[in-house]
């Protein structure tokens, strides 16, 4: 069930180019955390219950903070 989107992630984060060390680290972290929560998703639309259901939630909520924080790093702003 992951293998698609563990690959997109692999090529995502392999693709991510930055002006320098730092940035490209950034660029590739988001597409490391998309990949989390793509992979969460996955978990959750095949029926995932009790504790696995709420960490995967958890995970996506955490996956997208990080996300949206690297993304304000980027553009110069505190997260």
């Amino acid at each position: 069930l992951y293998r698609p989107a563990m690959m997109k992630m692999h090529e995502a984060m392999m693709a991510a180019k930055g002006a320098d060390a730092a940035e490209t680290w950034a660029r590739k972290m988001i597409e490391h955390h998309r990949g989390g929560v793509e992979m969460s998703n996955i978990v959750l639309q095949n029926g995932a219950a009790g504790e696995v259901r709420q960490m995967a939630q958890k995970t996506i909520r955490e996956q997208n903070k990080d996300i949206e924080d690297l993304q304000k790093l980027l553009r110069g702003e505190t997260p």
